[in-house]
């Protein structure tokens, strides 16, 4: 059992974690046909985008109700139905996804009553889902909003259906904000393998993979679109992704009565090993041949170079779901965790097979991973890591220094293959560094 401890500090020097909107909008973008509404000031939906600019290096689609000082002294319930109708007139939305931010919830916006009241006084609307999801960013972090907002759509859109319309090879996917758009993309694939239908949400390999589009459009071009989302009630089991998505697939289960199985990694031999057998117990099919052999190679992989991370001690600061999963890969390579930073409170955390993790900021983070031979996490741990001399593996969010983390892939055997000879060749660099 992990102890827990907070940071006494009471300002972030060098803050770790990102504002909940981030994480909501991200997880919006996984949607085909959508378009993100921050309801607040243009300088809370400038930071937003800035961010996911800064890491997809592709265009967001993401509007602002504006508020000014005078519209936040006498409420914001006009710039919220204004927005709306403008949006449906000019970008055509099939979705629209709105968040709250620190301004309007200070003040005590009601949304629900304000999305109630437009609806009611614009029938012509009832066609357009519009998914409210409350995200502040006085508190919670990138994972919240995530995991708030696939609740909130999993909450509003499905729509129930008779017995006699599930369809046993379809299950849904609840991915956490702890996989990029290429683990995406790998893990579709390999639950379309055992003929099983998979919808996913979101699907951010649909539409934040860096494909170039035929035609150019306001709202994300690919994803999961609004059909797929109805149909969900008809699934025959829901995989959650990250124990972010547990609450998500116990609406589910609530709502449609449909199981679910929670997947805290999908990193390592034991995790794919499980999620593999899942599938064929789902599915009643064989785990096909190119999996099993993908499994001697990583076997062999790890054979052969497990002298290279034996003993090796590692200083991680991540998100609760991204942590868990690495310091689970970590472990089963035979690394120490010298350090672990995370941005929450999270109850799985305790359950981590390491002595102590530290909720706190990079500035925390620096002063617990002297002494380390590798660290992990976003770009902005680079100073730290050349202030320590110390490599730097980078994870999470943002990454604006490396050209292809969308594209990266560190799930299933292949992409477990790929992690340790990214992070064994680190560790081979600094001890042939070391010789010379």
């Amino acid at each position: 059992m992990a102890i827990i401890s907070v940071t006494s500090t009471s300002v972030a020097v060098n803050p770790l974690k990102q504002s909940q909107t981030v994480g909501a909008v991200l997880a919006f973008l996984g949607l085909k046909g959508m378009m993100p509404l921050l309801h607040g000031s243009q300088g809370c939906t400038a930071l937003t985008k800035a961010v996911l600019v800064q890491h997809l290096r592709q265009a967001i689609p993401l509007s602002s109700t504006a508020m000014t000082e005078v519209a936040t002294i006498l409420g914001g319930e006009e710039r919220v139905e204004q927005a709306i109708l403008t949006l449906v007139q000019r970008s055509k939305p099939e979705i629209i996804g709105l968040c709250s931010t620190g301004l309007v919830e200070t003040r005590g916006d009601d949304m629900g009553r304000f999305v109630k009241e437009i609806r009611y006084r614009h029938p012509e609307l009832d066609y357009l889902p519009i998914v409210l999801v409350s995200t502040p960013d006085f508190k919670g972090t990138l994972q919240d909003g995530f995991a708030g907002a696939v609740e909130s759509i999993v909450r509003e859109i499905p729509q129930k259906s008779s017995k006699q319309d599930a369809c046993p090879t379809q299950i849904t996917i609840l991915a956490s904000s702890a996989f990029t758009p290429g683990d995406v993309q790998e893990i579709k694939e390999i639950v379309t393998s055992f003929g099983l239908i998979p919808i996913v949400v979101p699907d951010l390999s649909g539409s934040l993979d860096g494909h170039i589009e035929d035609s150019s459009t306001a709202i994300t071009a690919n994803g999961t679109n609004a059909a797929q989302l109805r149909s969900i009630g008809s699934s025959v089991f829901t995989l959650a992704l990250g124990e972010s998505m547990r609450g998500a697939a116990q609406i589910l289960n609530k709502r449609f009565n449909i199981p679910y199985e929670v997947f805290g990694e999908l990193t390592g031999l034991t995790a794919v090993d499980k999620f593999l057998q899942a599938l064929a117990d789902i599915s009643g099919v064989r785990i096909p041949e190119k999996y099993r052999r993908q499994r001697r190679q990583l076997q062999h992989v790890m054979l052969e170079n497990h002298f290279y991370f034996g003993c090796k001690r590692v200083s991680l600061a991540l998100e609760p779901d991204l942590l868990w999963s690495t310091v689970s890969f970590m472990r089963s390579l035979g690394v120490q965790i010298h350090a672990a930073v995370t941005t929450t409170r999270f109850p799985l955390l305790e359950k981590l097979p390491i002595k102590s993790i530290t909720i706190g900021d990079l500035e925390d983070f620096e002063q617990l991973a002297v002494g380390s031979d590798l660290l992990i996490t976003n770009s902005h741990g680079v100073a730290i890591a050349q202030r320590l001399k110390i490599p730097l593996y980078r994870q999470g969010i943002p990454i604006f220094d490396r050209l292809d983390h969308g594209q990266l892939t560190k799930v299933g055997y292949q992409g477990t293959m790929q992690l340790l000879f990214d992070i064994g060749n680190l560790f081979l660099e600094q001890e042939t560094k070391v010789k010379h």
